[in-house]
């Protein structure tokens, strides 16, 4: 089983990581209400950039790791520079 880490935009254009191993699923979840509590507010979002990875600790690495950088360099990451 793969993991992902993706990152979804919300409603207000903040910024959202997040792992998975099911993307669709988890925003369906996440835009019913029923994902994280963080989003509640900021409904709804977009899916704008995913990654695979090989297990669910390096997603959780990757999660983590994205998610200490600033906005505009997960910019570039979701437009590919």
């Amino acid at each position: 089983m793969h993991w992902y880490v993706y990152i979804l935009e919300c409603k207000d254009k903040s910024l959202y990581t997040g792992i998975t191993t099911d993307i669709s699923k988890r925003v369906l979840a996440h835009n019913s209400g029923k994902g994280s509590k963080a989003l509640l507010g900021r409904l709804p979002v977009k899916l704008l950039y995913n990654e695979t990875l090989e297990n669910r600790s390096q997603a959780l690495v990757r999660e983590a790791e994205i998610k200490n950088w600033e906005r505009d360099r997960k910019i570039d990451l979701i437009r590919g520079r």
